[in-house]
């Protein structure tokens, strides 16, 4: 059973940073590339990064270029996104996600089967 578990949200001022982590479990995690999601109040679910399986390969929404970076230990199972010079419109619930298939890099929601909790980030103006 494939989980996914995220940690580090939390209430930031505006400029700050902040690092989540997506551990993972139940599958070959170096098989797979890793997504960010993040969805804000009465919005769509939409994408933040993506890192292919051997982290060579990294994505991003025009949103966050140059502002955040996606990372991935293959040794720890685990998939990081550091955020930096934060702004409110950054507010959302960030999740991390990976899809069925191995070998696949994908920007899309759609190709993403599996899902954590998400974990809540604020930043206050």
């Amino acid at each position: 059973q494939v989980q996914l578990v995220e940690s580090g949200g939390g209430l930031v001022q505006a400029g700050d940073s902040l690092r989540l982590s997506c551990a993972t479990s139940g599958r070959t995690f170096s098989s797979y590339t890793m997504g960010w999601f993040r969805q804000a109040p009465g919005k769509e679910r939409e994408f933040v990064a993506a890192a292919s399986w051997t982290g060579v390969n990294t994505y991003y929404a025009d949103s966050v270029k140059g502002r955040f970076t996606i990372a991935r230990d293959n040794a720890k199972n685990t998939v990081y996104l550091q955020m930096n010079s934060l702004t409110p419109e950054d507010t959302a619930v960030y999740y991390c996600a990976a899809p069925q298939m191995r070998y696949r890099d994908t920007v899309k929601k759609i190709d993403y089967t599996y899902w954590g909790q998400g974990t809540q980030v604020t930043v206050s103006s």
